[in-house]
């Protein structure tokens, strides 16, 4: 038995559009395996903090307010998965967002003899998750969540935490602009449907229902993945 392959850290991509509900689903994964979920934002912010070379080059561009290339993130990529948290396993969240970056990742895995695991596509109903982010508001003055549909203040206008008045909605949880991103991310992210079906480590889960229930199908498909 190869004890080399039974030990490679798994190698998690989760896909699915704003509001599917994926930063929750990976705290979830993250406390459950001892994964640590590295987003793009995040390893870029912490790049430049550092200092390394690749951060550097990172901050050059973005002061430039030109985008960070794709060979410059597989670097930053590069330097965080040789982390020692790193060693049980990884989340992507937001990275790979095409066929090129995934072919990429899987040049870089390759490097260390890993591979994709699974690639999880949290699936949504898009009307359905218009009316769920549209509808969405909180208190300015404590920020408990509110929702016109599924949970407004038992007093309306008035928190129930903190007793404030003042009510915000994020500029763009708009319905026209929630449906334009919907569009934009099934635009975007169908190739790498494609790409990872091909491949067999596309899997699917439904992401409407309440999320214990998804975090219970999730760890399903990551225990099979990584067994």
């Amino acid at each position: 038995m190869n004890m080399a392959v039974m030990t490679r850290p798994a190698v998690l991509i989760l896909l699915g559009p704003p509001g599917a509900g994926k930063g929750t689903q990976a705290r979830m994964l993250e406390e459950k395996f001892g994964y640590v979920q590295l987003s793009t934002g995040d390893l870029l912010r912490e790049a430049v903090a550092a200092g390394t070379p690749a951060g550097l080059a990172a901050k050059a561009v973005m002061e430039a307010g030109q985008l960070v290339s794709d060979e410059i993130v597989i670097n930053i990529l590069r330097d965080r998965l040789a982390e020692p948290d790193c060693a049980k396993g990884v989340i992507l969240d937001g990275f790979p967002r095409t066929t090129v970056q995934a072919e990429a990742l899987d040049d870089l895995l390759a490097e260390n003899n890993q591979k994709i695991n699974a690639a999880i596509s949290l699936e949504v109903d898009d009307a359905a998750m218009v009316e769920r982010i549209s509808g969405r508001y909180t208190c300015g003055g404590c920020g408990e969540g509110y929702h016109d549909s599924f949970k407004q203040p038992a007093e309306a206008g008035k928190c129930d935490k903190c007793g404030g008045t003042e009510m915000k909605r994020r500029a763009d949880d708009n319905a026209e602009t929630v449906a334009s991103r919907l569009e934009a991310y099934h635009a975007q992210t169908a190739p790498l449907i494609a790409y990872y079906g091909g491949k067999g480590v596309l899997r699917t889960t439904d992401a409407m229902g309440g999320i214990n229930d998804i975090a219970q199908d999730m760890a399903a498909i990551v225990t099979k993945a990584t067994s």
